[in-house]
C-alpha cells in the first residue's frame, strides 16, 4: 500500500484537536454481542433450517450455521451461488480514510506532530488520511475471502453520521471515509454501488459485499479432517496496540504499563495494527484453493478462540481444533499480561477487527502455504503461521494452558520513529 502524508485535521480546517474515535464509546469490532448471547438470540433462525443439506430447486443447499458470517444461496439458474455477507464497526484509528485506507511510515508520523506544533501528546498524529474507511471496507470483504471467495461483483456501503458532529465536521471527514472505502473496494477488483447512509448517534462504518460464483469458486468451512493443522494469516493484538496507543495521553493509565513497553514499541505496533487490518485477505483466499483448504473462516470481534469454536460446530467430521501457538503484535503479549485479563489476549477471546484468516490446511501443505503467502509477487506485508491441529473430537476448539506466544516484529521496525515529548518511558 502506498504511502499517504499523514491526517492532519488543521489542513481541512478543523480544530487540532479532532478525534475521530470520540465520536463512538466502543472500537472496531468490540461492539459485538457477546458470543452465547447471540447464539440464543439466533436460535430461531437456525430451527429446522441448514442443518443438514436440502434440496433447493433441484441443488443441494449447503448448511452454514448461525454462527458463519456468510451465506451461500443456491440460484434459479445454471448451477450458481449467490455469496454474500454484511458487517460493520464502529472507528477505530483516528484517521477517516483508514477507517474507510493505510500507508505511512513513522518518520513522517513524527514529523507531521512537530509540524502541527503538537503538545507531545500520542494522539497528536493522524496516520495516512482517512484509515477509519479502508480498515471498514477490508473488514466487509473478509467474510468473503474465508469461503475463498476471491471475486466480489458488487459492494453496497452502510454509513452513520454521527449527530454530534458539526456540519464542518461532516463535510470534511465523511468524504475522506467514503474515499477509503471506495479505494479498497477498487482494490478488491469490485466497485461501490449504493448503500444506506443515516444520522447516529455514534458513527457506523461498514457494507454489503455480494457475489455469485460456480461451485468451485468457493470452499465451504466444513470438511476438515484429522490431521489437518491451523493456519492464520494475521497477527493478533490489533485492540491491544490501538488501546495503548491511547492511553499515551492517559498518564494513570499509562503508568500501569510504561515498564513492560516503551513509547517507540507502542507506535510501532500501532502503526503495524493498522496495516494489518487495512489489508485485504485476498491473497489467502486464492492460495486456500492452490494449496486444498478444508475450512476457514475470518477472526474479528469473537477473538481467535470465539471464531475457532465456531467453525468447529460447523464440521461434518467429529474433529476438534487445538491451538498452540498465538502470534501476536510485538510486546502487545507483555502489555496485556501487565492489565491483568482485561483483554483477554493470552486466553483467545481479545476482539480483533478486520484479522486473519483461520484456515485448516492438510498438514503435507500448510508450510508451503505460509512460504507462498510471503512471496514479493503478492506485495508486501503477508504472513502466516501454522499455530495449532485438527484432532478427533466433539466439534471444539481449545487454546492449550501455555500456548508459546510468537512475537511478530513489525514490518515498519527499518523506519525511524520519531520519539513523542509528552510521554515517558
Amino acid at each position: 500500500m502506498s504511502a499517504r502524508e499523514s491526517f492532519n485535521p488543521e489542513s481541512y480546517e478543523l480544530d487540532k484537536s479532532f478525534r475521530l474515535t470520540r465520536f463512538t464509546e466502543l472500537k472496531g469490532t468490540g461492539c459485538k454481542v457477546p458470543q452465547d448471547v447471540l447464539q440464543k438470540l439466533l436460535e430461531s433462525l437456525q430451527e429446522n433450517h441448514f442443518q443438514e443439506d436440502e434440496q433447493f430447486l433441484g441443488a443441494v443447499m449447503p448448511r452454514l450455521g448461525i454462527g458463519m458470517d456468510t451465506c451461500v444461496i443456491p440460484l434459479r439458474h445454471g448451477g450458481l451461488s449467490l455469496v454474500q455477507t454484511t458487517d460493520y464497526i464502529y472507528p477505530i484509528v483516528d484517521d477517516p480514510y483508514m477507517m474507510f485506507r493505510t500507508g505511512k511510515n513513522l518518520e513522517t508520523m513524527g514529523a507531521a506532530r512537530e509540524r502541527r506544533g503538537g503538545n507531545g501528546n500520542a494522539q497528536e498524529w493522524f496516520c495516512d488520511g482517512g484509515k477509519a474507511g479502508r480498515i471498514a471496507c477490508a473488514n466487509v470483504l473478509s467474510d468473503l475471502y474465508a469461503m475463498g471467495v476471491t471475486e466480489c461483483d458488487n459492494m453496497l456501503m452502510l454509513l452513520g453520521i454521527s449527530n454530534k458532529m458539526t456540519d464542518r465536521e461532516r463535510d470534511k471527514v465523511m468524504p475522506l471515509i467514503i474515499q477509503g472505502f471506495k479505494d479498497a473496494a477498487e482494490e478488491a477488483g469490485t466497485s461501490v454501488t449504493g448503500g444506506q447512509t443515516v444520522l447516529n448517534p455514534w458513527i457506523v462504518l461498514g457494507g454489503v459485499a455480494t457475489t455469485v460464483c460456480q461451485p468451485n469458486e468457493f470452499i465451504m468451512p466444513d470438511n476438515a479432517v484429522p490431521g489437518d493443522v491451523l493456519v492464520l494469516t494475521k497477527p493478533l493484538g490489533t485492540q491491544v496496540a490501538v488501546a495503548v496507543h491511547q492511553w499515551l495521553d492517559i498518564p494513570e493509565k499509562w503508568n500501569k504499563i510504561k515498564l513492560v513497553v516503551t513509547q517507540e514499541d507502542v507506535e510501532l505496533a500501532y502503526q503495524e495494527a493498522m496495516m494489518n487490518m487495512a489489508r485485504l485477505n485476498r491473497t489467502a483466499a486464492g492460495l486456500m484453493h492452490t494449496f486444498n483448504a478444508h475450512a476457514a473462516t475470518d477472526i474479528t470481534g469473537f477473538g481467535i478462540l470465539g471464531h475457532a469454536q465456531n467453525l468447529a460446530k460447523q464440521q461434518r467430521n467429529e474433529v476438534s481444533f487445538v491451538i498452540h501457538n498465538l502470534p501476536v503484535l510485538a510486546k502487545m503479549a507483555a502489555v496485556s499480561k501487565a492489565c491483568g485479563n482485561m483483554f483477554g489476549l493470552m486466553h483467545g477471546t481479545c476482539p480483533e477487527t478486520s484479522g486473519g484468516l483461520l484456515i485448516c490446511l492438510p498438514r503435507e501443505q500448510a508450510a508451503r502455504f505460509c512460504a507462498e503467502i510471503k512471496s514479493p509477487k503478492y506485495g508486501e506485508g503477508h504472513q502466516a503461521w501454522i499455530i495449532g491441529i485438527v484432532e478427533k473430537g466433539n466439534r471444539t476448539a481449545r487454546i492449550i494452558d501455555k500456548p508459546r506466544i510468537i512475537e511478530v516484529a513489525p514490518q515498519v521496525a527499518t523506519q525511524n520513529v520519531n520519539p513523542t515529548p509528552g510521554a515517558t518511558s
